[in-house]
């Protein structure tokens, strides 16, 4: 169970002990006292089961309009299980928090209704504030069986983070002790990402101007926008090119206590997970006009919490269409997803929130989801800003794909997958 407290009783004894509603409540035990020593990978392994096969009514709860499983009950699942995951590796003593989804992906799409079975463990923790946590959502195996390759349905990675509940900074926790072949190879891959991360964030668009390759395209793109003004120039805009500000979609809601974490005045993540995956599908349909498939989550990232009782602002804009408009030449580009009239579809989504009052604006994460479409369709920038944001996508989607090439032989992002 996610909150101890009943919202009741965690309100009144806030206003009793005279706080500020924003902040946790808690009596941690004394950060000094806890052991450190380092933790095996199996201490932190958690799994449970869905019994969506024999439950009719709980089933109720994970399906769609059309009858698959609802990915964003799965996404509030997996942000759960990776906080009951982070506190069996921590303990009690510290706030833990989700920072980042490094990735979510569609393994092997369902083509039944089956019981699910959800697990995960900490696989690169090196003593200090932060964890990765690898989960998997899989068919449930005959018993006595492990799970089989083909029957995983989804692999992601979160990154936790454990704070002082006092101070909510930074503090160390349990390394991890590797013991097998496999351990080390998992430890490794999150020693690689943790470090690519660091790099990324070195060469971020805030920080550095676009290279000379990413600035001949903007300049491209820009020369074709000019065309499509040019009274003197035949050439018209095609049907299929949209602009990037006229795929905007917007939600706002106010967050109640019924989606708050176990520390009871803040949002849990897997809520804002749910809230915008949901909202980028409805963008990416929007879009296409059609009906899109979920390809994956791609790295994403929870910048500052949402306190219950604020306003949560939502704003979806389809960042990139892969192929794009140009490419690196200046040229229109031809593939063999464009031949075959797909389009993969990258949504950001960023998020901010404002207290009831509607004070200042406080963003609290960026989240990117990919779609294919049967549909030929790319998106057009038209200010700088929107350049920033469509070379920043597309530096997410050429390295998502170079991932899934280096552990997979190719990158196989036309086979079926799932919906919404």
């Amino acid at each position: 169970m996610r909150v101890k407290t009943p919202w009741i009783e965690a309100l009144r004894r806030q206003r009793e002990q005279g706080n500020d509603l924003t902040k946790e409540s808690s009596n941690p035990a004394s950060l000094n006292d806890r052991a450190l020593s380092p933790k095996k990978m199996s201490d932190s392994y958690h799994r449970l089961i869905l019994p969506l096969a024999q439950d009719p009514w709980l089933l109720d709860n994970y399906l769609n309009a059309s009858g698959h499983i609802r990915l964003g009950t799965i996404f509030m699942d997996l942000d759960a299980l990776s906080g009951v995951i982070a506190y069996k590796h921590t303990g009690e003593s510290v706030t833990t928090v989700t920072a980042a989804v490094d990735r979510i992906t569609i393994a092997n799409p369902l083509d039944e209704i089956c019981d699910l079975e959800l697990s995960g463990q900490v696989t690169f923790a090196t003593g200090r504030s932060s964890m990765e946590i690898s989960l998997q959502v899989a068919k449930v195996p005959e018993e006595g069986q492990g799970v089989r390759k083909e029957d995983i349905l989804m692999t992601c990675a979160f990154t936790m983070v454990s704070l002082d509940p006092s101070t909510k900074k930074p503090v160390s926790i349990s390394p991890l002790l590797v013991e097998t072949d496999e351990e080390r190879r998992l430890f490794n891959l999150g020693e690689k990402n943790s470090n690519a991360k660091k790099a990324l964030a070195k060469t971020a668009l805030l920080k550095q101007t676009p290279n000379d390759q990413e600035s001949d395209l903007i300049h491209a793109m820009w020369l074709k926008q000019l065309e499509y003004h040019d009274p003197n120039v035949s050439i018209q805009k095609p049907h299929n090119v949209v602009y990037m500000d006229k795929t905007i979609l917007q939600s706002s809601q106010i967050m109640q206590p019924q989606y708050r974490n176990r520390h009871n005045f803040m949002i849990f993540g897997g809520f804002l997970l749910k809230q915008t995956f949901e909202l980028a599908f409805c963008c990416a349909a929007s879009f296409s006009h059609s009906r899109p498939t979920f390809v994956s989550l791609d790295p994403s990232t929870f910048e500052n919490p949402v306190p219950v009782g604020s306003v949560l602002y939502l704003t979806a804009t389809v960042a990139y269409t892969d192929p794009p408009l140009v490419s690196p030449r200046g040229e229109s580009e031809q593939s063999s997803a464009e031949a075959q009239g797909t389009s993969r579809i990258q949504v950001r989504i960023d998020s901010k929130v404002r207290d009831i009052e509607h004070g200042k604006a406080k963003p609290t994460g960026q989240f990117n989801y990919t779609f294919l479409v049967e549909r030929d369709l790319k998106v057009m920038p038209r200010t700088y800003s929107e350049f920033m944001i469509w070379v920043d996508a597309k530096r997410r989607a050429e390295r998502v794909s170079a991932s899934i090439r280096q552990h997979q032989g190719h990158d196989d992002s036309t086979k079926e997958r799932v919906t919404e």
